[in-house]
Order: structure tokens, then C-alpha cells, then sequence
């Protein structure tokens, strides 16, 4: 008890990285879209409708331009109930802005909805990301019921400049 309590206290997995069944895997590692356009909207409906979780952000071109970089998760990560809806951490240093749900009233559906709040921001220059999970009905045995959502956080920063793999 004393071993799994500190593991509990000082191992906590990376947030978004595990199910009650195992590790989050990651399906594909990045796919580039060059606009908020019909293309990427079925790409997510996509991997949306078979459960796949996601993570997507905009990123800056070094020829000034805007592309979003998608990664494909094996599963969407559950949250209990009383939660915050988050299974991606918020980057240190970046202010938060908004945090957009699909379950808020008057959504355009959770996909389109997510990409008109990204698009909104990105043409205001602010960076922006996107997730998925499934957020439980309960607190207890929260796994597995629950609904899945989508996720926009908006910060307070201006969208960042393409990683080099150099």
C-alpha cells in the first residue's frame, strides 16, 4: 500500500497519456493542414466518429503563413465528472485566453464548432489548440460513460513559429 501510494503522490503520469487500460498511443505522429477548410474538417469528423483522440495546433510558417499540425491519439483519455476538462496541459509560460467546450450552448456540431473558434483566433494572430476526451457522467469508476468533447484553449500568445527538426 505505502509503494502504490507514493507512485499515486510522486509518479503521476503526464496528463492525457493514460487510460485505465494502459498508455495513450500515438497513431500518427503529425499531419499538416494548410487551412480551416473542408479537407480538415473531414479529416477530424473522421478520426473523431472511430474514437480516436486529438490534439491539434496551429503553428506559424517561416514564409509567414498558417498550417495546423494534427496528432492522432489510439483512444480519448476520460475525466471525471467533477473535473476540469483538460487532458492536455497547458504550456508553462503561455497565458490562457478562453477555453472553448463543444458542450456549450449553440454549438455548430463539435468539429465544426472547434474549427470556426480556431479560425477565429488564428485570424487574430493568438495561438491555438485543440483536444478531445471523454468526459464521464460520474467521479467513480469514471471510465468508459460519459460524453465526448471537444476541447479549444485560446492563449494570450501569438502563434508559434514551426518546429525544425534540425
Amino acid at each position: 500500500m505505502a509503494s502504490l501510494q507514493y507512485l499515486r503522490d510522486k509518479c503521476k503520469p503526464a496528463l492525457g497519456a493514460y487510460t485505465a487500460w494502459g498508455p495513450i498511443e500515438v497513431v500518427r505522429e503529425a499531419v499538416y493542414f494548410g487551412g480551416i477548410d473542408n479537407e480538415i474538417e473531414e479529416y477530424l469528423e473522421g478520426a473523431y466518429a472511430i474514437g480516436l483522440g486529438i490534439r491539434m495546433s496551429n503553428e506559424r510558417k517561416r514564409d509567414g503563413g498558417v498550417w495546423w499540425v494534427i496528432q492522432l491519439l489510439s483512444d480519448e483519455v476520460s475525466v471525471r465528472a467533477s473535473a476540469e476538462p483538460r487532458t492536455w496541459a497547458l504550456p508553462a509560460g503561455a497565458k490562457l485566453l478562453e477555453t472553448w467546450t463543444s458542450k456549450q450552448p449553440g454549438s455548430a456540431g463539435p468539429v465544426r464548432g472547434a474549427l470556426q473558434v480556431a479560425a477565429d483566433a488564428t485570424a487574430q494572430g493568438r495561438w491555438v489548440r485543440i483536444h478531445t476526451l471523454l468526459h464521464s457522467h460520474y467521479d467513480v469508476d469514471f471510465e468508459g460513460s460519459g460524453t465526448s468533447e471537444f476541447i479549444v484553449d485560446v492563449f494570450d500568445a501569438p502563434i508559434p513559429l514551426e518546429r525544425s527538426d534540425e
